[in-house]
C-alpha cells in the first residue's frame, strides 16, 4: 500500500533504476522525474482515516475491522488460512493484477461469503490522484480520466472474476487529493481509510506487526497486506489475529457496520449509499 513504495522512491533517488526491488511496480521502474506544473506544486495529498462509527463501539465485546490489501503478486497463506480456520471476517481489497494470478484464492473467497468481503483496490495499483505527482516514487494516475479508469477497470475485473460489485475503494498508497476523492465518490464508492497501520506496507518484522495489531482498540480499522508471503510481517499479522480473538474481539467487515471517515470519504451523499 505505501511503505514499500517509499523504499522504492528512495532507491530511485539514491541508486537509479537498477536498484529497484523486485516488488516495485512497472510504473515505478519507468518513472522519470519531470518539472512539476503549478497545480502539481500546489496539490495537497491526504491519507484519510477510518473508524467504526460511535454507534458500533462501546459494546460488551470490542469491535475491530480487519482490512487487507492484495496489491499484486501472490497470497500470504499464513494470513488467509488463519482467517478461514478461525472463522474471522475480513475486508480484502484486490487489484485486477492480483486477481489474474490468484484464482484459487478467489475461489476460496467465493466459497466463504460469510467471511470475506472483497472490495476494489484498482486495476494496476496506481495512486488514484488526478494530477501527475509521484507518491513514494510511484507516478499517480495523473488525470480525472485515468482515475476513473483505475477505479472502473478494477471493478470490472472483480465482476468478471465472479465477485460481487464493489462498494468500497482503496487506492494504491491510500493517498488522494480533494478532487479525486470527489470523483471516486461520484462513481458510487466509499473510500476506505484506516486507523491502524498494521504492517507498514508489509515491511515490519514479525514481532513488530504482531505487537501493533494485537494492540488494536475498539473501533479500529486495521490495514495490513495479504500479498507478501515471503515477508516476515505476515507471520506477525496471523499471530495477532489469534491474540485479538483470544481477547474476545468481535471482527466486522466494513459493509456490515456504520463507519466514520474524514475528508468526505464515507459521508452519505444524495443518490449514493
Amino acid at each position: 500500500m505505501m511503505r514499500p513504495f517509499l523504499k522504492a522512491g528512495l532507491l530511485l533517488i539514491a541508486g537509479g533504476m537498477a536498484a529497484l526491488p523486485a516488488h516495485a511496480t512497472d510504473a515505478a521502474k519507468a518513472w522519470v522525474p519531470v518539472e512539476p506544473t503549478h497545480r502539481e506544486q500546489k496539490v495537497k495529498l491526504v491519507e484519510p482515516h477510518l473508524h467504526l462509527a460511535k454507534a458500533e463501539i462501546g459494546r460488551a465485546k470490542p469491535r475491530v475491522a480487519l482490512t487487507f490489501d492484495a496489491c499484486m503478486g501472490a497470497v500470504d497463506e499464513r494470513i488467509l488460512q488463519t482467517l478461514v480456520k478461525e472463522r474471522v471476517p475480513a475486508t480484502i481489497f484486490v487489484t485486477a493484477r492480483w486477481l489474474r494470478k490468484n484464482q484459487p484464492s478467489v475461489a476460496l473467497f467465493l466459497a466463504n461469503p460469510d467471511l470475506f468481503e472483497i472490495e476494489n483496490h484498482g486495476e494496476n495499483h496506481i495512486p488514484a490522484i488526478d494530477v501527475a505527482v509521484p507518491v513514494y516514487g510511484i507516478p499517480s494516475a495523473g488525470s480525472p480520466e485515468a482515475v476513473a479508469r483505475e477505479v472502473g477497470k478494477g471493478a470490472e475485473a472483480m465482476i468478471a472474476a465472479g465477485l460481487p460489485a464493489p462498494r468500497w475503494f482503496r487506492g494504491a498508497t491510500a493517498k488522494y487529493d480533494a478532487s479525486s476523492i470527489d470523483e471516486i465518490r461520484k462513481m458510487g464508492y466509499r473510500i476506505a481509510g484506516y486507523s491502524l497501520n498494521g504492517d507498514e506496507g508489509s515491511l515490519l518484522g514479525t514481532a513488530a506487526a504482531d505487537k501493533r495489531i494485537a494492540a488494536a482498540r475498539d473501533g479500529d480499522v486495521v490495514i495490513s497486506h495479504i500479498n507478501q508471503p515471503t515477508h516476515a510481517a505476515g507471520e506477525g499479522v496471523a499471530s495477532a489475529i489469534l491474540k485479538l480473538k483470544a481477547r474476545g474481539v468481535e471482527f466486522v467487515r466494513l459493509s456490515d457496520v456504520a463507519t466514520d471517515g474524514d475528508y468526505d470519504t464515507t459521508a452519505a451523499r444524495p443518490g449514493l449509499f
